[in-house]
């Protein structure tokens, strides 16, 4: 039997073959690439929206917790205050002053008005505050009703810039309001929003909004030219104005400049303000965009190669491909557990599934980096107050079974104001870092070292006995006693001490009224002189 070419190209099977197989490989072309990239985006979005949602939150929680401390700080001082002061002005102002100097969070200064509203005494004195009329602000008008107040953002008339007014009433012993405290907080303030202002996602206009919707203003924001400006008006940004109507959450949406972002909403719980952290599309989605690219350039290659090897090289060369496919679409069924696709050669495929690898352990490394950011201090190291928090339950859970009793010790440098004030943050952030290595050196492995605030650190001892209270003091000796060499901060020595207040329960005792303890040992131990411990009784 001889072999007859065929008269015409087309007339071949070979040829009928390889045109039937390109239009398959081109139509699974097309399908894979149209299937993978709005998987692909839609996964990648999920993850984007996850992360820009914890940011948002991370951040809202931060301007919480300083905004709260503040409302406490001045509901204490309001409680503290002699109301047989009220007409002296000039005693009045010197006992301002004390308080002031002793945790100055209030950076524009406090100030006192009487019934009227009229300002009879402030500190740090400003020009034109003492004697000026406060009447028509809403915070003093709520706290003339009774109600300790979170004032709206304004220009301050005494400060000349932006200010976060706060308000307690002031009442005697009967019930009669005799005046008001205010504290006022520049919103420029060092400590106070410098998470949001300073902070930056991806590489262009990515970052955080601090939006009140009360007063329909950007109260503040990574960009510096919106701070202070109006919030757009209804119909402009879909999103924006659900999120003004009460919505919090994820989505995308097209902002008033015309971009295209990712951004999340989560309310600031003490103010009603919200925190939005966004991120354009453009670069959320860059992945997805060098991944059709690259789909594109492989279809090419593709099809070349099925040119040449149609025959016997089809099922060769896209057999690792349906292989990868089929584990990763059993992995996203939960079949298989989540791992790297195993990668059989160094082909274009291959590097589809190394690219794909790379992806998955780049998400997971940034969630792994979320969740320690969420969960410790970015200076020192230490756990923040939420992971402390979380500890001290499990702590009193297993004190509670076991019988046994529950050490915490609130610490408070002695010294460092001073450091920070004369030396620059710089310096005061060295500081911090150099006592968290001297106090760690004693620190058991079982317990829990944390910072909760500037200069604020917290012990948790657990599995104590009976001596339990002999135990902690020897603990705080210990920290008193390692805090005292002096501190080489540059060419600068400088000394701190440190005040602590003790507090040890039983598993029954709750976390909030261990940590209140403590906290009040502390105060009780700086008014006695400082550089010591005191315990207190719950």
């Amino acid at each position: 039997m001889t072999f007859r070419r065929p008269r015409r190209l087309f007339d071949s099977v070979i040829t009928r073959l390889m045109l039937l197989g390109l239009c398959i490989v081109l139509i699974g072309i097309v399908a894979r690439y149209y299937t993978f990239s709005n998987f692909l985006r839609e996964d990648l979005g999920a993850v984007v929206e996850a992360q820009q949602y914890a940011l948002a939150t991370y951040v809202a929680r931060d301007i919480d917790d300083k905004i709260v401390q503040r409302r406490q700080l001045l509901e204490r001082l309001a409680t503290a205050l002699p109301r047989e002061l009220l007409d002296r002005p000039r005693a009045l102002r010197e006992w301002l002053k004390e308080r002031y100097d002793y945790q100055p969070l209030f950076s524009a200064g406090l100030f006192i008005a009487d019934t009227r509203g009229l300002a009879i005494a402030d500190y740090p004195a400003l020009p034109d505050r003492v004697g000026g009329n406060y009447a028509d602000r809403d915070y003093i008008q709520a706290a003339l009703a009774g109600q300790a107040s979170i004032g709206s953002p304004i220009m301050g008339r005494a400060a000349k810039e932006p200010v976060l007014p706060m308000a307690v009433p002031l009442k005697n012993d009967k019930g009669e309001i005799r005046g008001v405290l205010v504290g006022i907080t520049a919103l420029a303030a060092p400590g106070f929003l410098d998470l949001l202002q300073k902070s930056r996602i991806g590489k262009s206009t990515g970052g955080f909004l601090l939006i009140s919707p009360r007063d329909k203003l950007f109260v503040a924001a990574s960009e510096p030219d919106m701070v202070f400006k109006p919030t757009p008006p209804p119909g402009i940004n879909t999103l924006h104005d659900r999120a003004m109507g009460g919505y919090r959450g994820t989505g995308i949406t097209i902002n008033a400049k015309g971009v295209e972002e990712v951004s999340a909403m989560v309310t600031v719980p003490s103010t009603g303000w919200f925190v939005v952290a966004r991120l354009p599309s453009g670069e959320a989605f860059a992945t997805v965009a060098r991944t059709q690219s690259f789909l594109l350039k492989n279809a090419v290659v593709g099809i070349s190669i099925f040119a040449l090897l149609a025959s016997c090289g089809m099922y060769f060369v896209l057999r690792p491909l349906f292989r990868a496919a089929d584990h990763a679409d059993r992995m996203t069924r939960g079949e298989l557990p989540l791992a790297p696709l195993p990668v059989s050669r160094n082909d274009e495929v291959g590097y589809l599934i190394r690219a794909f690898n790379r992806l998955l352990m780049k998400l997971d490394e940034q969630q792994a980096e979320l969740a320690r950011i969420a969960h410790h201090d970015p200076l020192t190291g230490l756990p923040n107050r939420a992971l402390l928090s979380d500890r001290l339950r499990l702590a009193l859970a297993q004190a509670q079974r076991k019988g046994n009793q529950v050490g915490l010790l609130f610490m408070d440098l002695d010294g460092f104001k001073q450091i920070n004030d004369t030396l620059g943050h710089k310096a005061g952030d060295e500081a911090l870092r150099q006592v968290t290595q001297r106090l760690s050196q004693i620190v058991r492995q079982a317990d829990t070292l944390a910072r909760v605030g500037g200069d604020e650190f917290v012990l948790l001892l657990c599995d104590l006995g009976d001596d339990a209270e002999t135990a902690a003091s020897t603990v705080a000796v210990k920290c008193i006693e390692v805090l005292k060499p002096p501190f080489a901060i540059g060419e600068t020595t400088c000394t701190m001490g440190v005040s602590i207040g003790i507090a040890v329960g039983y598993g029954d005792v709750s976390a909030d009224t261990l940590l209140l303890a403590a906290d009040r040992g502390m105060y009780q131990a700086k008014k006695a002189g400082r550089g010591r411990y005191i315990t207190y009784k719950i």
